[in-house]
């Protein structure tokens, strides 16, 4: 079992930034890919962003691409989401997921149909314009 918890959400106004925070514990030693998706009220829940750890290869959704990156910190367990210029739409509550998954392009598609195992509660994310 994988256990994770987001931090660092809060409200912002229009153009603003913040950086999300995902701590993992438990089994962590077999997960090899771990993503950002966030669900807006009245919405899908939809991917903001992915990475294959190890090789450090990044996919991004349209949407956020140029605005937010992708990174991790293996001595501390942490995947981060840096999320500059931040706009009204990127309001949502924003999940961290991991999945076991070796190899990129088995990442990119878990990603994109969002079926990851382990997700953590979530951090609210509010822009103001």
């Amino acid at each position: 079992q994988v256990q994770l918890v987001e931090s660092g959400g809060g409200s912002v106004q229009a153009g603003g930034s913040l950086r999300l925070s995902c701590l993992a514990s438990g089994y962590t030693y077999n997960t090899y890919c771990m993503g950002w998706f966030r669900r807006a009220p009245g919405k899908e829940r939809e991917g903001v962003a992915a990475i294959y750890l190890g090789a450090g290869i990044t996919y991004y959704a349209d949407s956020v691409k140029g605005r937010f990156t992708i990174s991790q910190d293996n001595a501390k367990n942490t995947l981060y989401l840096q999320m500059n210029n931040l706009k009204p739409e990127d309001t949502a509550m924003y999940y961290c997921a991991a999945g076991p998954w070796s190899g990129s392009g088995f990442c990119y598609a878990h990603y994109q149909r969002a079926d990851f195992p382990y997700w953590g509660q979530g951090t609210q994310v509010t822009v103001s314009s």
